[in-house]
């Protein structure tokens, strides 16, 4: 059986078409993050979401606070993330991004 973080990424994409992965997002295609535990980081942008899974899924938590080190203006694959605690703050786990994986909505036939 799926883990509850892959069951609840399935159910995202369903209806969705995985494209070929792409190596950074630029400012407009990242500012809507979600995070499925243990699963993967997910931005949405317009019609297509693209699935970030990161180099330590485990480490992925939707209460924590994610905190981007970029290396320039885009998030890029290699680019660090690092995972703290909402309530004090505490520095957490630095994961390293992956590729991201775009999908797009599957048209219906008329």
């Amino acid at each position: 059986p799926l883990s509850k973080g892959e069951t609840e990424l399935a159910e995202l994409l369903e209806g969705y078409e995985a494209g070929e992965p792409v190596k950074c997002l630029n400012r407009s295609q990242r500012d809507r993050l979600r995070i499925i535990n243990d699963t993967a980081m997910v931005f949405r942008d317009g019609r297509t979401i693209y699935v970030n899974r990161t180099s330590a899924p485990r480490y992925l938590d939707e209460f924590d606070v994610p905190v981007f080190r970029l290396f320039g203006s885009s998030l890029c694959r290699l680019d660090q993330v690092e995972m703290r605690d909402r309530e004090g703050r505490f520095a957490g786990p630095l994961i390293t991004m992956r590729e991201f994986v775009p999908y797009t909505k599957v048209e219906e036939a008329s």
